[in-house]
């Protein structure tokens, strides 16, 4: 059973605030029975105030690991917040947003003491400091100090908070924070419904252009809690929760220098089940790998050749097994983005030089116009769904960018025994090569000839359109992989 523990010195240093059940003093929980406590809880907040290597606070967090509990602080943080070195190699990031700031005129004076909850501060126009500082060194309390030196601010100290020394508003404060941070803590006992794993589901609300629309999120929701599991929607600024899931599902558009390819890092370090996990993502969204893939692995796709920036004074030894038209591609593009029709020798070598400005690496292969493009769903190494993807009207892509407006083609969606045998084996081999993660497999078929297009590590799942045939099944059968691979984790688990 999935619960919080909040550890402090004397549960009088509680007092201030709403008495919850969760509850416990140091005393009692470094005295707790491993093996009793790793099925009692599995998130561990603690509060304690000495902190320092081998003390009582360091010994909560350090034997909250050793029984397979999540915990905040870690040992890890807790290592690293005793060496100034340490607090700097981390916080280096946050010059910039520091020199921001100060161009703003947001820190004034020479001085600034800013004190953290859970990411949160009292101070609105210091909320994406005190955030990047608990997302870089996650501590529950932390009192942080800057200084201006030579007409630039540093952090000049780092230290974590003890609960006892928050005054009154600070406080509500902490409260409200820990609140957004937990919910458990504080709902009642009778209003509080126990779920054996909690997810997240990193979104963006505002992508305009997301892997499932509303109405397939909440669907995820509802399946989720039907079979036992808590699920949550966070953003990229929940980065610092991490630790108090059992699953990550991404539901937002990855990238590799994005956070999303961070936060499933750091979501896979901390022992999370995660779709789409690291591996899939690098493997996916750069097409350059996914054309060395195919052909190493004698698997059909599009004839190709890669165009470095030093070929452009020898375009023509290079495409000599190519004839126009031609499709240039950009490595990391996505819906239909960064891909040109190239028509002849002159259109390439003026596109060409454009789209090297974003990477070193540029993909020649060729045109295979078609009406639709087959898009097979494959979860867990099974197919989940196959629909076809019309190109949009008057246009040779799915999607249409050139007006300004992003205009897409039709779909229909049908059960996998009607799609091609060729189609569903060749989808099947690709997925195989990146993992047993969520995959759309981008097909086209010409003639007695299936060859694909490319392998999408969070293919768009939505209400109307690739849930047609399974309708709330499908949503189900996504939900009980993450249940199957949290229980494999948890039998795994390493009792103490």
């Amino acid at each position: 059973m999935s619960r919080l523990r909040i550890v402090v010195d004397r549960l009088a240093d509680w007092q201030p605030y709403y008495p919850s059940e969760d509850l416990i003093s140091a005393e009692d929980f470094l005295a707790l029975d491993a093996a009793a406590s790793a099925d009692d809880a599995t998130h561990v907040i603690n509060l304690c105030a000495n902190l320092d290597y081998l003390e009582t606070g360091y010994y909560v967090s350090l034997l909250a690991q050793a029984r397979a509990q999540r915990v905040l602080p870690s040992v890890e943080t807790l290592n690293q917040l005793s060496r100034k070195a340490l607090i700097d190699m981390q916080l280096a990031a946050l010059d910039p947003l520091l020199a921001e700031l100060d161009k703003r005129g947001v820190l004034a004076g020479d001085s600034l003491t800013l004190r953290v909850f859970f990411g949160e501060c009292q101070t609105p126009e210091l909320a994406r400091l005190a955030r990047k500082l608990f997302e870089r060194l996650p501590h529950p309390l932390l009192e942080a100090r800057f200084d201006k030196r030579h007409g630039s601010w540093r952090l000049a100290r780092l230290k974590p908070l003890p609960l006892t020394a928050l005054k009154s508003g600070e406080e509500d404060t902490f409260a409200s924070a820990l609140n957004r941070h937990s919910t458990k803590v504080w709902r009642t006992p009778r209003a509080r419904r126990r779920y054996r794993f909690d997810l997240a589901i990193l979104v963006d609300p505002q992508e305009q252009l997301p892997p499932s629309n509303r109405g397939a999120i909440k669907r995820f929701i509802r399946a989720g809690r039907r079979l036992g599991i808590d699920v949550s929607l966070i953003t990229h600024r929940d980065a610092g929760r991490l630790a108090e899931f059992d699953a990550l599902f991404i539901r937002e558009t990855t990238r590799l220098d994005h956070h999303t390819y961070r936060m499933a890092k750091k979501a896979e370090h901390e022992g999370l089940v995660v779709i789409d996990d690291p591996q899939s993502i690098l493997r996916c969204t750069n097409k350059i790998y996914l054309h060395a893939l195919l052909g190493t692995h004698k698997i059909p796709a599009p004839r190709g050749q890669l165009l470095h920036r030093s070929d452009l004074g020898r375009l023509d030894d290079k495409l000599s097994n190519l004839s126009y038209p031609l499709v240039l591609k950009v490595p990391d593009g996505a819906f239909s983005k960064g891909v040109v029709k190239i028509r002849s020798r002159e259109e390439l070598a003026e596109e060409a030089p454009r789209l090297f400005d974003s990477s070193a690496l540029l993909l020649l292969q060729e045109w295979l116009p078609t009406e639709f493009d087959w898009r097979i769903g494959v979860l867990d190494g099974q197919v989940l769904f196959a629909s076809r993807y019309y190109m949009a009207r008057g246009h040779w892509q799915i999607y249409d960018h050139s007006s300004g407006k992003t205009r897409s083609g039709g779909f229909t969606t049908h059960d996998p025994s009607e799609v091609p045998v060729a189609v569903v084996k060749a989808a099947l081999r690709a997925t195989k090569l990146i993992g047993d993660g969520l995959y759309g497999v981008d097909l086209k078929q010409i003639g007695d000839r299936v060859v694909v297009i490319e392998v999408n590590d969070n293919p768009n799942l939505d209400v109307g359109v690739e849930d047609v045939v399974l309708k709330d099944a499908l949503y189900e059968r996504v939900m009980a992989v993450f249940l199957k691979r949290m229980e494999q984790q948890l039998e795994h688990r390493p009792r103490r």
